[in-house]
């Protein structure tokens, strides 16, 4: 299977299906590559057995090594991750723009500059509040919790529509950017793993090969290629086709930990979703906020009771998911000999312990603040804990080998710079250094933790590093 065409996006996810309906909405001429498949928004119930194999990559069960190891999910289907996360947004902390700025030499990250992007991305995903009265119960005990300690807490928004006479649709990349490339000229190929890039006579040749039981190989010729396909498959990618020097490329993520909570009162219920509050007294060290609290998913997290089970079967209403997220750490994305896949691995080093401990401990007093009866910390070998004295001792007997870590939020393996030095990798807005007509268009171009789901962050840079390119092309008549 052949194809010459303009310009491939490689990866349909949030930075790919920005790149790809704003090229083709100037006009361009686009073909868009996702390695998963295509399904409806709600072609399996959210967070379910069934998303997991669907939806996510290596169904949802992939490992950073390290000591201790990080669990980690990635999407893996048309609209990548923005399909099976929970739709909170977040606009990049200034603290964390002013330092790429300043550290890493990023042009063009002023408030005056991002603004407009940022606000194209709300409007694309309708970015707002939860309707008042339907706010989960999960989450307003959370926030309950935090005022009751007087820290700064907050209703995040969510990329949501809330129809007067429907259930509310989550306003993924299947419902918004994806048709719009597609109403504006794009052609999608699902199903399609892209194994190698090469530069040939002023063109790109993209290799790929589709899934099935009878895979066909694919050969497209482009001039330009934005490869979007994530902070640990991009650079996998380009190091496999000899574009980045090395073995390993950086890697940055949230480490998180959770606390199963019990109440006297009912807090869950079917379908609550994730709660909607953070706390966010310690930022940018730590954040709280609720997680996934499906009887499943309750049931996985307290794997380490041998009671949990039943203990969820009794009182799973009563039951919440919660987590303390932290900035720490460092990792790498490895491309090995004879391996397929990359080895990802990742060091919290003991200061990243000791804040996810922390973490641990201040949300458990957070926990009993908002009324908890019982909290079970999702650690190996761990119980119910009762008081405050209880977590506080539990806090000092724990070591990092006990800590059972996950995260859902990658980035920074192909960093942004503004300095030529800094080569081989990408400039201020993506384009990698030495190799003319390829760009990085992802989270791997942060250079650091955001602090914050970077969804809204890795949107508005994406359609900066658009508007650039396309200004660039009209100057140089590209």
């Amino acid at each position: 299977m052949t194809a010459a065409v303009e310009v491939v996006v490689v990866g349909s996810g949030p930075g790919g299906a920005t790149t790809a309906a704003l090229l083709a909405e100037a006009g361009r001429e686009v073909l868009l590559l996702e390695r998963g498949g295509h399904h409806a928004l709600d072609s399996c119930e959210p967070f379910s057995p069934l998303e997991m194999r669907q939806k996510y990559r290596h169904g949802g069960i992939s490992v950073a090594l390290g000591k201790p190891s990080v669990a980690y999910a990635e999407g893996s289907c048309v609209g990548g991750g923005s399909e099976v996360n929970s739709g909170l947004y977040h606009r990049a902390p200034s603290e964390v723009l002013e330092r790429w700025t300043r550290e890493h030499g990023v042009a063009d990250l002023r408030p005056e500059v991002l603004r407009p992007h940022f606000e194209a991305a709300e409007a694309d995903l309708g970015v707002g509040l939860m309707p008042p009265g339907t706010l989960p119960a999960a989450s307003l005990t959370l926030a309950r919790g935090a005022h009751a300690l007087g820290w700064h807490c907050q209703e995040v928004p969510r990329w949501y529509r809330y129809p007067a006479d429907g259930a509310p649709v989550k306003q993924s990349m299947t419902q918004t950017l994806v048709p719009r490339a597609l109403a504006a000229g794009a052609r999608l190929l699902p199903g399609v793993q892209v194994t190698r890039l090469q530069r040939r006579a002023g063109l790109w040749q993209v290799h790929g090969r589709t899934d099935g039981q009878a895979p066909v190989a694919l050969l497209a010729r482009a001039r330009h290629v934005f490869v979007c396909a994530g902070a640990v498959a991009t650079p996998h990618l380009l190091r496999r086709s000899g574009l980045l020097a090395g073995s390993a490329s950086p890697l940055h993520l949230h480490p998180t930990v959770k606390i199963v909570a019990r109440f006297a009162e009912p807090v869950n219920g079917p379908g609550m979703g994730v709660p909607v509050h953070q706390v966010k007294q310690f930022s940018p060290r730590l954040s709280f906020g609720g997680s996934v609290s499906t009887p499943a998913h309750l049931r996985l997290a307290l794997m380490d009771l041998p009671d949990g089970a039943p203990l969820v079967e009794r009182h799973w209403r009563h039951m919440a998911t919660y987590y303390a997220m932290a900035v720490a750490g460092r990792g790498s994305v490895r491309t090995l000999p004879l391996l397929r896949d990359p080895v990802v691995d990742y060091a919290l080093g003991d200061a990243g312990v000791e804040d996810l401990l922390d973490g641990l401990e201040l949300l458990g007093r957070c926990l009993f603040g908002a009324g908890a009866v019982a909290l079970y910390p999702c650690v190996q070998g761990g119980g119910a804990v009762h008081s405050l004295s209880e977590l506080r001792r539990l806090r000092f007997d724990l070591r990092k080998e006990h800590l059972r870590v996950m995260t859902i939020h990658l980035m920074g393996s192909c960093a942004m710079s503004g300095r030529a030095e800094d080569a081989p990798g990408t400039d201020s807005f993506g384009s990698v250094r030495g190799q003319p007509g390829l760009h990085i268009n992802d989270a791997s171009l942060m250079c650091t933790a955001l602090g914050v789901n970077p969804q809204g962050t890795l949107m508005a840079l994406a359609r900066r590093n658009v508007a650039h390119f396309l200004q660039q092309g009209s100057v140089s008549g590209d």
